[in-house]
């Protein structure tokens, strides 16, 4: 299934705070993502019904199998392409609002390149 952007951003979003907390709220995701309760509420709701996210008993966000898996697929992106491109020379905030944009478009053999290149050459091209 091809999730939108934003999409893709929640479900990164979830991953990422699920790491530091056992509980993660909607409401965490909004304060996080800076977006507003009903957009949260929405873009939630559409990752339940393609079986991304479920609620547990107490109201948290838990992703799926599925989910966990696109999840950390595109924070594997994010952290790869953010680290090549502070390894050429860009500064840490540009080489993460970018790497956040790229994350999204670029393709699996490309991605995969990246990464073969960083394993051989490390992040200094």
């Amino acid at each position: 299934m091809a999730l939108l952007e934003s999409g893709e951003m929640y479900l990164e979003t979830i991953y990422v705070l699920s790491q530091s907390s056992s509980h993660v709220r909607a409401i965490d995701v909004g304060d996080y993502m800076n977006f507003s309760k009903p957009s949260v509420s929405r873009a939630i709701g559409l990752l339940k019904k393609d079986g991304l996210v479920v609620t547990d008993e107490s109201g948290g966000l838990k992703l799926t199998e599925a989910g966990e898996k696109k999840a950390k697929s595109i924070y594997e992106r994010h952290t790869v392409l953010t680290k090549l491109f502070i390894g050429l020379g860009v500064d840490e905030e540009t080489a993460v609002n970018d790497a956040c944009r790229i994350e999204h478009y670029i393709s699996d053999k490309t991605f995969e390149a990246v990464k073969a290149h960083l394993a051989k050459y490390g992040s200094e091209s």
